[in-house]
């Protein structure tokens, strides 16, 4: 049965949300979410290439040969990657600087050439605006759940905008672990426990 077009936007927010329940994106997950503002941006920057090449790739289905359609798509990936960066260079240098390869490497992340593959490629545009829109949304929201974990409890601050605020007072010793690779898989472990539960 065809889904509606808010269905296939909010599958993305909890029913196959990228990282907790499709375990996609996770390189970018557990690299950039050492502070709060860097998965915000980079879940902001994945969500504008999902939408912008799901609604070309929509658009081109029945023009792109299926022969070399995954080429194809990694070109128009890119191009908006390409977009994403400049844009960032341009207004958000600092955060570009921090969150450094991993712009680029969006070009690579599993959910976006996924669902390039899976789902713009076969389906017309409103549902694919939805789909990127929802899979972006439900990919920044894990993202700055994970740095919500990381950054408090491994820092004692919670950066956003550019501002770093001190939560807990100088008696406080942050798990400066958690903002290392190993506190890295840990959150993310534990928040896939905690889907699991719920989702059952």
């Amino acid at each position: 049965m065809a889904k509606t077009v808010m269905q296939e936007f909010t599958k993305g927010l909890w029913k196959e949300i990228p990282p907790f329940r499709l375990v996609l994106g996770i390189c970018a997950t557990l690299a950039v979410t050492t502070k709060v503002e860097n998965g915000i941006g980079m879940g902001l920057a994945t969500t504008f290439v999902l939408v912008g090449s799901n609604v070309l790739i929509s658009l081109l289905r029945n023009v792109i040969p299926s022969k070399v359609r995954i080429a194809c798509f990694i070109v128009i990936i890119a191009t908006f990657v390409t977009v994403v960066e400049l844009v960032m260079q341009a207004y958000t240098y600092s955060l570009f600087l921090q969150l450094g390869i991993f712009i680029p490497l969006i070009v690579v992340n599993c959910i976006v050439l996924g669902r390039a593959e899976a789902f713009a490629s076969k389906n017309s545009l409103l549902p694919s605006i939805a789909d990127g829109l929802g899979m972006g949304v439900g990919f920044t929201l894990s993202l700055t759940a994970i740095a919500l974990m990381r950054e408090p409890l491994g820092a004692g601050t919670l950066t956003i905008f550019g501002k770093t605020i001190t939560l807990f007072g100088d008696a406080f010793m942050p798990f400066s672990f958690l903002v290392q690779a190993p506190g890295a898989f840990i959150c993310l472990g534990l928040m896939l426990c905690v889907m699991n539960m719920f989702g059952k």
